[in-house]
């Protein structure tokens, strides 16, 4: 099925949000919980699913497939119902980047982190790749399940920080697991240990990388919300811990 064609506008800087400019009879698909506004011709209707699934079977399916990746087993499809153009806006719960990908232009196919992705055109499928490698099996954890987009349209996936594109040409790259955020087909994944046992203790970077390996883009996160999150427990901890010791 054809995607719907859709016009969009990046809205901020550091905190982006996408608002999404929608022609009458076009749909666009979210997650649920990330929509921010909408004005009076959009309609929304939570279904099961990307809604490409048919018949109940179809989309049970689907349903099950989202819910090994820790998404909701419904979306959200917000369609223009007036007769002229309308905006719904969209956002991720923490501070990034919104990147917008042509599917079309990159193969047809987008494998993203399960949480990376925002919106997409109606016509686009969301389900799940599995990581066959064996390390990325046997550690688990981030990267081992991720979502694959697939379609013609456009898709918007969020990255926390700053977003950086590489390009690949029969070309390695290592980077921490968190952050990773898509790549193209063409791009080989696995997760591995990082090096020897006293840099995996005492060097700070965990002991496990992402390598990518191929031809294709790959885009990567400044600041992974798992590592934002850490930071902010560390400090409210520490800040705990020194009223305590201030008060005996």
């Amino acid at each position: 099925m054809p995607s719907h064609t859709l016009d969009y506008e990046i809205l901020g800087t550091s905190a982006q949000s996408v608002e999404i400019i929608l022609d009458p009879g076009e749909t666009v698909i979210a997650e649920a919980g990330v929509m921010n506004y909408m004005t009076e011709g959009i309609r929304f209707e939570t279904r099961m699913g990307d809604g490409s699934a048919s018949g109940m079977l179809g989309k049970l399916w689907g349903a099950g497939k989202r819910l090994l990746t820790g998404e909701s087993l419904f979306m959200t499809h917000f369609s223009n119902a007036g007769k002229a153009q309308h905006r719904v806006g969209f956002a991720a719960p923490y501070p990034g980047t919104v990147v917008p990908i042509e599917l079309g232009q990159v193969g047809g196919r987008l494998i993203c982190q399960k949480d990376a992705f925002l919106c997409a055109a109606y016509g686009t499928q969301i389900g799940i790749s599995f990581n066959k490698r064996l390390g990325a099996g046997f550690f688990g954890g981030e990267g081992f399940i991720l979502q694959k987009l697939k379609g013609d349209g456009l898709a918007f996936v969020h990255a926390g920080g700053t977003v950086i594109r590489k390009e690949l040409n029969n070309e390695t790259l290592r980077l921490d697991t968190g952050c990773l955020v898509a790549f193209t087909t063409g791009i080989d994944y696995d997760i591995a240990l990082a090096g020897g046992l006293k840099s995996m203790l005492f060097g700070g970077e965990g002991i496990l990388l992402a390598t990518l390996k191929g031809t294709g883009t790959v885009w990567i996160q400044s600041l992974p919300f798992s590592r934002l999150a850490e930071r902010i427990y560390d400090a409210t901890f520490r800040a705990r811990e020194e009223v305590r010791a201030g008060g005996k």
